[in-house]
């Protein structure tokens, strides 16, 4: 049992089990009901995503120091207590189950899932290993 970190709307890897976005807004153009046939996610968890201040933030993030500025945020939002139960839990669950947590940046070194998988990491969450392509 284990945690994927996917990038939404990707193709769903086998076994994946339940897909959870966490973003700040639904996919643009997507009708509800195609959220899980399209590959975005099956449950909307938008207490994971970053503030709408830290989505722009890191938007503009250019340099290595930007963007420890954004993950030192972001880390410091994950804190108030709603998020962190939910932190807790998916780690929890983690080793009962498999599910996958995403975003739609397309590379995850520069995203707000790097930063979720690290949190999770810290409260003793399973990972899937690393496939290559």
């Amino acid at each position: 049992m284990a945690i994927t970190v996917v990038q939404l709307g990707s193709a769903r890897e086998d076994g994946e089990g339940v897909r959870i976005g966490t973003v700040r807004r639904p996919p643009r153009g997507v009708p509800k009901q195609e959220f899980a046939s399209r590959n975005y996610y099956d449950v909307w968890l938008p207490i994971l995503s970053p503030s709408q201040a830290l989505v722009t933030e890191a938007k503009a993030a250019t340099t290595d120091a930007e963007w420890a500025v954004f993950v030192r945020s972001f880390a410091k939002e994950m804190k108030v207590p709603e998020a962190s139960h939910v932190l807790d839990l998916l780690a929890t669950l983690s080793h009962a189950t498999h599910f996958a947590i995403g975003c739609y940046c397309e590379n995850e070194n520069h995203c707000h899932r790097s930063v979720l998988r690290r949190l999770l990491e810290d409260r003793g969450a399973a990972f899937v290993a690393e496939r290559c392509s």
